[in-house]
């Protein structure tokens, strides 16, 4: 099991299991919190300090944009 420890307020440490429930980002476009299931996201290769995810409403117009489909929002 992987997990998060982060040292607070001289040597207090808190640790965090890493589950399919918590883990999280921002996207890099509009800066929302997006919920990311680390499984689906690194299963096709890449790493965790090179991915990003992009919430549902910033892939829909990169894809619209890319495909060149539907209105420009």
């Amino acid at each position: 099991m992987f997990y998060v420890k982060e040292r607070i307020n001289g040597g207090a440490e808190i640790s965090i299991d890493i589950t399919d429930e918590n883990v999280f980002c921002r996207c890099p476009r509009c800066g929302s919190e997006v919920a990311v299931d680390l499984e689906d996201v690194l299963s096709s290769g890449g790493d965790l300090y090179g991915t990003s995810v992009f919430c549902d409403k910033c892939a829909e117009k990169m894809m619209r944009k890319r495909h060149g489909n539907g209105p420009k929002a």
